[in-house]
């Protein structure tokens, strides 16, 4: 299957940088130490309460990929060991301060969503909050079957992320302001993977609008392994 970020004329005509793995770690390498500052007024006034709905019913040994700066460790749930991995060392360390403000142990690691350095089946419960929105399609397609690859049979992953709203006016602000989101975040509002799921041995199990119809946290399973190889093959 061939993918792509964007449809490319369009991508031309708006002249939108490519997402690029490179791109993604130039620019939060660069923004680390003013990330926290640039999302507080999101994080307060709606975000915050998300974080905490990412994590709810989950236990065990946890996988938050795309760690940031570790805005989701105040929320981790009691007794669970949780790994938090980023792309950017730099982000890294700062979630490695706030891991220590509040008290909580979080191994920390850099490591690339489409390559993650763990055994088969490591993970009870996975969670990605606002990472896939900085990927391209072929990206996702490879973070989804990585993620599918390290999670447990019976357990989850969820997904935080932003969808086009079909709302003409929403709509109309997103496409405005995605030239500004994509330079200053290398990230797009234009965020498809669900449809992924069957090629990267996954299930959609539930997708839930959380801030009007384009912020949704999208969870899924993983299939056995007879329908997994199914889906591959289909693929």
């Amino acid at each position: 299957m061939t993918t792509q970020d964007e449809p490319g004329r369009a991508r031309r005509s708006l002249g939108l940088r490519r997402l690029t793995t490179a791109a993604c770690f130039n620019t939060y390498e660069r923004i680390a130490p003013l990330y926290d500052a640039m999302e507080s007024l999101w994080e307060v006034s709606w975000k915050k309460p998300l974080r905490r709905m990412l994590f709810d019913g989950l236990g065990g040994r946890i996988l938050d990929a795309g760690v940031g700066t570790g805005l989701n460790i105040p929320y981790y749930p009691d007794g669970a060991e949780v790994v938090g991995i980023d792309l950017s060392p730099k982000m890294l360390a700062y979630a490695a301060t706030r891991a220590k403000k509040h008290g909580r142990e979080v191994a920390l690691m850099s490591m690339d969503l489409r390559s993650i350095a763990v055994p088969d089946r490591h993970f009870d419960g996975i969670v990605s909050a606002f990472v896939f929105c900085t990927l391209s399609e072929q990206d996702r397609l490879a973070a989804l079957r990585e993620l599918a690859r390290i999670c447990k049979t019976g357990g989850k992953i969820r997904i935080l992320d932003y969808s086009l709203s079909t709302r003409p006016f929403m709509r109309f602000v997103m496409r405005c302001c995605e030239p500004w989101f994509r330079w200053m975040f290398n990230a797009t509002y234009q965020v498809s993977f669900e449809e992924f799921a069957p090629m990267a041995g996954l299930e959609l199990s539930g997708s839930t609008f959380v801030v009007g119809d384009y912020v949704k946290i999208s969870e899924f399973r993983p299939l056995p392994p007879s329908a997994e190889l199914s889906g591959k093959a289909s693929s």
